[in-house]
């Protein structure tokens, strides 16, 4: 076991760079994540650890290697190092450096005839992509697509955000035209949210292999998905306002299919 006390050690700056930077995330295939919860969760879902540090007093080596085994690279590293490295205010004491997974649309795999799947296209702020993901875990659903994506899925904000949703979700990741190919490829109707030539969301059927497909509140979704939807949908706005936040929008339509496949419509 080796021990860092120095905030100015060569590998607390590598892992500095691999907190803040997406490019350095890519060029090592590494990334980082904080708290016993989201690592359990992590672990659960078959990624492979590179190093865990650990902070003693918060957390004991017992306790890491109950997370992990005895052949898990540890280091135990100081309050200042901790400190330095922790991107959340909670102290648990524990980070993990962990291998990247390909987000490909080839490695998905249903295990359901009719997929239930939420598209998230152009979403930009880490925090929405975050709880899109707690939204798409919490409905159970058999896939994420970020289309066009503006934020790296190991952004630490995102992993914060969505509470370790990012290892309990299938996700993959690609351009909205890679992925209208997939849904089209596999037979899998497109339900767009947008106001242009839309129908109320309540009024469609999603007990069938089904895709729901949301964008930025400031953009809404790209030609692309306007035009080779099945069919367009709103959700009708009965305040002085005409949009709401994107996850609150795939949560209203998304248990709406969950409620049609409960009573199979």
């Amino acid at each position: 076991m080796k021990e860092i006390t120095s905030t100015q050690n060569p590998y607390v700056k590598d892992l500095l760079k691999l907190q803040e930077k997406s490019r350095e995330r890519k060029k090592k295939g590494l990334f980082i994540i904080e708290g016993k919860r989201e690592i359990s969760l992590a672990i659960a879902a078959n990624y492979k650890f590179d190093t865990v540090l650990y902070l003693e007093g918060l957390i004991s080596e017992q306790e890491v290697l109950h997370l992990f085994n005895d052949n898990i690279n540890r280091i135990q590293i100081s309050k200042e190092v901790y400190q330095k490295l922790a991107y959340r205010d909670s102290t648990e004491g524990i980070i993990a450096v962990t291998k990247s997974k390909n987000f490909s649309l080839e490695n998905i795999i249903f295990e359901r005839e009719n997929p239930l799947i939420l598209v998230a296209e152009g979403v930009e702020k880490p925090g929405n992509i975050g709880a899109l993901l707690r939204t798409a875990d919490a409905a159970n659903i058999d896939a994420v697509f970020i289309a066009n994506p503006k934020s790296d899925v190991y952004n630490a904000n995102i992993i914060r955000s969505s509470v370790g949703c990012v290892f309990t979700n299938q996700i993959a990741v690609g351009t909205s035209e890679e992925i209208i190919t997939f849904l089209q490829d596999n037979n899998i109707k497109i339900y767009a949210t947008t106001l242009q030539n839309s129908n109320e969301y309540y009024k469609e059927n999603y007990t069938e292999a089904s895709a729901i497909v949301v964008g930025t509140e400031a953009n809404g979704l790209t030609e692309a998905f306007r035009e080779k939807a099945t069919q367009n949908i709103n959700i009708p706005m009965q305040g002085k306002i005409d949009s709401m936040n994107v996850s609150v929008a795939a949560a209203i339509v998304l248990f709406e299919a969950k409620r049609q496949r409960k009573f199979k419509l």
